[in-house]
C-alpha cells in the first residue's frame, strides 16, 4: 500500500507565504506525476499545480506567478511554495500521486488534505 502525508498548512494573512510538503511512502517502484489540488467549501476540487518525474510543470490559472511546485524524486516528496496568498486561496489542499508499485501496476493516491486559511 502507499500513503501520502501532507504538512505545512495553516493560517496566514493575505500577502503571506506558506510551503506545503507531501511525502509518499510504502510500496513504490516509481512515481510519475505528483500534484496539488484544492477544494474550497461548496466548490469542486481543482488543480493547483502538478509536476512530472522529469520536472515539467503545469499550473492552474489562478495561481500562476504566485505558486511554485517542485519535487525531490529521491525522497518521493513534492512541495508547493505559495506566495502572495489571497483569501480566495483558502481551501483544503490535497496531494495526488500517480504511483508505479511495479513497472506494470499504476495507481493514483490522494493524501488526507491540509487546511490553508488566508485572512484578509
Amino acid at each position: 500500500q502507499v500513503q501520502l502525508v501532507e504538512s505545512g498548512g495553516g493560517l496566514v494573512q493575505a500577502g503571506g507565504s506558506l510551503r506545503l510538503s507531501c511525502v509518499a511512502s510504502g510500496s513504490i517502484f516509481s512515481i510519475n506525476t505528483m500534484g496539488w489540488y484544492r477544494q474550497a467549501p461548496g466548490k469542486q476540487r481543482e488543480l493547483v499545480a502538478d509536476i512530472t518525474y522529469g520536472g515539467s510543470t503545469n499550473y492552474g490559472d489562478s495561481v500562476k506567478g504566485r505558486f511554485t511546485i517542485s519535487r525531490d524524486n529521491a525522497k518521493n516528496t513534492v512541495y508547493l511554495q505559495m506566495n502572495s496568498l489571497e483569501p480566495a486561496d483558502t481551501a483544503v489542499y490535497y496531494c495526488r500521486a500517480e504511483v508505479l508499485r511495479t513497472p506494470l501496476i499504476r495507481n493514483t493516491y490522494w493524501g488526507q488534505g491540509t487546511q490553508v486559511t488566508v485572512s484578509s
